[in-house]
């Protein structure tokens, strides 16, 4: 299908209903719940609420009640599920089945959009496959009319997975993840300075019963000493690894350990690995103050993170969209996430690849396991390796990184990654103070392991940081390139650090010092460097401004009838604003990359006009910061102001740096530190290539490259390649992925447009290309 339409006018659509379900409930679900009503309600369905899972279902009633616009304003920073889940033995029956199926039939239903795990997944999925018997049954026994069979003579069904452990085989990362990754941070980083203070040391149990994903991602995100997940059991004689361990750490200066233990970690032979076991073998074999902390159910609830947010909204539309296509041959398909693209699996392959990790473990293969996990999980697991167990090499050249433009967090997360895995692989670890103009006056030394030990969960810039650019100080940088001995370098920062590397390399043909090998990572709150399709500190600057947003709605929410400006940062690219706004429910979002005029002006104060009629009085716009010269804050600040009179009153907020400050999110820290770990290794590859003679020489276009994000991958591009797809004038990408998502943003605003349809996700196979899982 590839036209651009509204989709009512196209399909005259049977009603569908969205069903939440859990064993526990969980942070994000309401996203998906509200994207999927109002999406289902722009194409010109009817939508429907089933009220405590498969039991609501099968008792029918109340149970099913229609969904309105406004039943799902206000839903966006709760966590938890509003429609409620429940447990249900009744549904594993035939007779219960029958219940539920007529149930559906009597109100037309025939769509069924069902967000849990597994189990859920797969019922929903019998449910299906046994719906023309269960339609006969009902027709014998005279509950149906041989019309409404006929009318209902199959259903279509599509499932998000929701699940904090992350245990779903087929996405990258599952509804509700990102949310407890966020409190277990806040519980780890709590925790880090008492146990500081003390000199402790502190065993972890996170959730994780037969996945140990959140266990994983806490122990790279933290910094941990250790982490036991149940794919991976330790190797046989752990128990004194760990210890000396722990006691090298102690001797080095640390004043603390930090243990993550997942709650199904075990041993090689089956047996569980608790919070209490570690604990009493490290007092008893070290003596060390020792605490345990079992986090529970905390993990599950709080206020989803933006990331959650955004991925159930993309997932609830996707979802729709997945539905509205479906033909009675089409199998049952699970919307997930692959990079940051959205794609569509067959339901039952994901399930028996789950059901495979699991037979993995039981068996005893390990290996095995960890791959059928998918490519992010890992990628993740081969990281921690590299960063807990291995020795240091022998020091054979020299490598140096630097911080280069605006601070923000997550930047420290990818140095400490790539000092140490730098030393690991047998670099001399250089530190550069102050970007190209530290470089240029030598304000530069040694960088030991120790010395970045507690650095991933700090904000900010802790070499410092520069938006100097080197082209007029090039040959004082060249000098002391020679002088410090330098063989590689890292620059970690902003578009000044693209540019930085463009000018380095236009260099090498003036200074044969600067034919070394060079990586690019980028860092910025704006997310506005060529060759990625996310940046770190965008995360944690996004979590920043959509928490912000909250507080605001709800100030809103209680005088009524309130419109609210907000101004964000990232220059000329929109990508803040485009994903605070779908994050935090904005009515609209100004950018530079979709230009506007005051006719756009003109429909949008209209819009607030007739939403102040509803039950939802209030209002959330967000202005990137230089989205028009003209239109400006103030500018659109008067014009509400003026326009709505009578109707709402307006206030503004302008952000600021509060958008670069703050803790990395899990998100930051865990990406900063695999992309500093796959710099390095990358660096290491390089200067083998380009040993001739007894020297370092990289002067090829693939010697100096943006290691970026690309769809659904890790990729290094060159530098020289990436100017064609550049707006220097404006400081971003000739092509963002993110713009696609704009036309979401509008419709979950109830704005009246065409949605784009020409990219529709095709389904794949999970078993076929476990290697891209």
């Amino acid at each position: 299908m590839s036209v651009k339409l509204h989709y009512k006018a196209k399909h005259m659509l049977t009603p569908f209903l969205i069903i939440c379900f859990s064993f526990c409930v969980l942070t994000g679900m309401n996203a998906a719940v509200r994207a999927t009503v109002r999406v289902g309600i722009y194409t010109g369905a009817k939508v429907y609420f089933v009220h405590e899972g498969y039991q609501g279902l099968v008792d029918g009633g109340d149970h099913i009640c229609l969904a309105t616009w406004e039943s799902v304003s206000m839903m966006l920073q709760l966590g938890g599920t509003v429609i409620g889940s429940a447990r249900c033995k009744d549904f594993r029956t035939k007779e219960g089945r029958t219940k539920a199926a007529c149930n559906l039939v009597k109100l037309g239903i025939t769509n069924l959009c069902v967000i849990g795990g597994d189990g859920s997944l797969t019922g929903a999925n019998e449910f299906r496959s046994e719906w023309s018997e269960l339609l006969q049954i009902l027709l014998k026994a005279g509950k149906i009319t041989a019309e409404e069979a006929r009318r209902s003579s199959h259903l279509n069904i599509v499932g998000m997975v929701g699940s904090i452990d992350n245990d779903f085989c087929g996405t990258d990362m599952t509804i509700g993840t990102d949310s407890a990754l966020h409190r277990i941070i806040e519980v780890v980083d709590a925790i880090t300075t008492t146990a500081q203070s003390h000199q402790r040391a502190f065993i972890l149990e996170v959730m994780g019963r037969h996945c140990g994903y959140l266990a994983l991602v806490t122990a790279l995100a933290s910094g941990a000493d250790w982490v036991f997940i149940p794919e991976m059991p330790p190797d046989d004689g752990w128990e004194d690894h760990l210890c000396r361990r722990l006691a090298n750490q102690r001797s080095m200066g640390y004043r603390l350990n930090v243990i993550i233990v997942a709650e199904g970690a075990m041993d090689r032979f089956g047996k569980p690995i608790t919070c209490d076991m570690v604990k009493n073998l490290v007092t008893k074999k070290l003596g060390f103050d020792t605490r345990s902390t079992i986090l529970g159910h905390v993990q599950r609830g709080g206020t989803p993170s933006a990331f959650d947010r955004i991925l159930g909204s993309r997932m609830g539309v996707e979802a729709v969209m997945a539905l509205l296509e479906a033909t009675p041959d089409t199998p049952a398909c699970v919307v997930s996430l692959s990079g940051n693209q959205a794609i569509r699996l067959p339901l039952m392959e994901c399930v028996q690849v789950t059901k495979d990790v699991t037979k993995a473990m039981a068996e005893g293969k390990f290996e095995e396991a960890v791959k059928l996990r998918g490519k992010s999980f890992e990628n993740n697991w081969n990281t921690y390796k590299l960063l807990a167990h291995v020795s240091p090499a022998e020091v054979k050249v020299s490598g140096s990184i630097m911080n280069v433009g605006a601070p923000c967090a997550g930047m420290n997360a990818a140095v400490r990654s790539a000092v140490r895995i730098g030393i690991l692989q047998g670099h001399n670890m250089l530190a550069i103070h102050d970007g190209f103009e530290g470089l240029a006056h030598g304000n530069i030394e040694p960088i030991s392991w120790a010395a970045v030990g507690n650095w991933t969960g700090q904000g900010g810039s802790n070499l410092g940081t520069k938006r100097m650019l080197p082209a007029n100080i090039m040959e004082e940088i060249s000098l002391n390139i020679a002088k410090f001995n330098i063989h590689s370098l890292i620059i970690i920062g902003g578009f000044e650090a693209f540019v930085g590397g463009l000018e380095l390399v236009t260099g090498r043909e003036k200074y044969e010092e600067l034919c070394i090998p060079i990586v690019v990572i980028p860092a910025t709150v704006s997310n506005n460097v060529p060759g990625s399709d996310f940046s770190i500190g965008a995360d944690t600057a996004l979590n920043t401004i959509t928490s912000t947003c909250d507080r605001i709605k709800q100030s809103a929410a209680g005088t009524k009838r309130r419109v609210f400006i907000i101004e964000t940062m990232g220059g000329y690219c929109g990508y803040l604003a485009t994903m605070a706004g779908l994050a935090a429910g904005a009515d609209a979002a100004y950018i530079y990359e979709e230009p506007f005029g005051i006719h756009d002006l003109e429909v949008n104060v209209e819009h607030l006009v007739e939403k102040m009629k509803t039950t939802v009085k209030r209002g959330l716009i967000l202005r990137n910061e230089k989205c028009n010269s003209n239109y400006t804050t103030d500018f659109i600040f008067n014009l509400y102001t003026e326009e709505g009179k009578g109707v709402f009153d307006c206030r503004k907020n302008v952000l600021g740096h509060m958008q670069q400050g703050g803790t990395p999110s899990p998100f930051d820290r865990n990406f900063g530190t695999k992309m500093g770990a796959k710099s390095v290794l990358w660096l290491t590859d390089k200067l083998k290539e380009c040993y001739r003679h007894g020297r370092i020489f990289a002067n090829t276009p693939d010697s100096a490259c943006v290691l970026g994000m690309r769809k659904r991958a890790l990729v290094f591009q060159p530098l020289a390649e990436l100017k064609n797809n550049t707006d220097f004038e404006h400081r971003i990408p000739k092509t963002q992925w993110w713009l696609k998502l704009r036309p979401i943003l509008k419709i979950l605003a109830k704005y009246k447009i065409s949605l784009d349809i020409s990219e529709k996700a095709a389904m794949e196979s999970v078993i076929k290309k476990r290697g891209i899982v």
